[in-house]
């Protein structure tokens, strides 16, 4: 009987050299030793030369990024480069054994099992970089409009469609490397033909993830809420701050942050006070009947134009309410967000309560 050795040399002896010519009982002979020493330096040398050949190849090339990036200012090459650097590195490693492996035979031994988990991996993992890449120089982009809510609505769907895009990568990826394993592949397929239980188990799992991928695919499309809006859920107020495939993270005015699943966006109704853009609010005045309104009017018209937060689309002084009694003055104006209201109403509220103070000191009504 032969030993492990033999059997294992059997395939690659040196021409000349036959399995009965090896002695079971003695050690490999120096033929065989020289004869494999060569083999593994031949395998190693082919291997060296191709990664050292992608390594130089991946420098030259990132370097030339770099440097027209810095030429001409552009920042898309260095997103580019800094996203793309390290899978781009070993993705050309990996081609570069699997051209060297055509030339030595031990090599392609070695790396062909590697390989049917390597390619796959290494392809999503460059496909997963070139996608982040473009989301980063879309939202840069995005970021410099100058329409703010044109701006928003670009990053809610490069934020949302990048992820999207990225958990099909990743999906697809993970799904060719298991097919790599037989006995994974095999046991799938038993279970799959023996019994149908396999796939409404894996689509009843599955479901809730789909409905949230679906939910928030559809919010990037149909926009009922941007990064960037004021919402209103469930008596919760805040900004939305981010947009995930299964939820929302939106940012309340005490910094809190509430996570709410995407679906609710879909399935319920909400309030987003920021939807088409600015919003508008009113300050209320009382005053004692009898007082002109004219010049009070003009007062707050010239106030409100003096303020940075105002933008101009809502400013009116309108009568709401007359009692006995008091008149209640409604003073209407409107700005870009909720945050910029609520400075505008206190500015106005303090200036005009000391327009009054000075011009029409017993005009105001301290109780109605």
């Amino acid at each position: 009987m032969r030993t492990t050795l033999t059997k294992a040399l059997n395939a690659d002896l040196p021409l000349g050299l036959s399995t009965d010519q090896l002695d079971t009982d003695q050690l490999p002979s120096l033929q065989e030793i020289t004869h494999w020493s060569a083999r593994v330096s031949h395998s190693a040398a082919a291997a060296g030369i191709a990664i050292g050949i992608a390594l130089a190849l991946h420098f030259v090339v990132f370097a030339l990024l770099h440097r027209i990036a810095r030429r001409h200012r552009d920042e898309s090459e260095s997103v580019a480069a800094a996203q793309l650097y390290h899978a781009a590195r070993w993705a050309m490693v990996a081609t570069a054994v699997s051209v060297a492996d055509n030339t030595d035979k031990l090599l392609a031994k070695i790396w062909g099992p590697a390989e049917i988990f390597v390619v796959p991996a290494l392809t999503g993992w460059v496909l997963y970089a070139l996608v982040k890449t473009g989301a980063e120089l879309l939202s840069r982009r995005a970021a410099g409009n100058a329409d703010p809510l044109t701006a928003r609505s670009r990053a809610t769907r490069i934020a949302v469609l990048s992820r999207s895009i990225g958990f099909v990568i990743i999906f697809i990826t993970v799904s060719l490397i298991l097919l790599g394993f037989p006995g994974v592949r095999h046991i799938g397929a038993t279970l799959i033909a023996s019994a149908g239980l396999l796939g409404l188990a894996v689509g009843a799992a599955a479901q809730p993830a789909l409905k949230s991928l679906i939910a928030g695919i559809q919010i990037a499309l149909t926009e009922p809420i941007r990064i960037g809006d004021f919402v209103v859920v469930e008596g919760e107020s805040g900004r939305v701050e981010d947009v995930r495939l299964s939820y929302v993270v939106i940012r309340a005015a005490d910094e809190r942050r509430l996570i709410v699943p995407t679906t609710k966006f879909l399935d319920t109704t909400f309030q987003n006070w920021t939807r088409v853009g600015g919003i508008s609010g009113p300050v209320l005045l009382p005053i004692r009947p009898g007082f002109p309104i004219a010049p009070i009017r003009a007062a707050f018209l010239a106030t409100l134009a003096g303020q940075e937060e105002w933008d101009q689309r809502t400013g009116e002084l309108i009568v709401s309410e007359a009692r006995v009694g008091s008149v209640e003055l409604k003073l209407m104006m409107s700005a870009g967000d909720p945050r910029e209201l609520a400075q505008l109403r206190l500015a106005v509220r303090e200036a005009m309560l000391e327009w009054l103070r000075v011009e029409m000191p017993d005009a105001l009504c301290i109780s109605t």
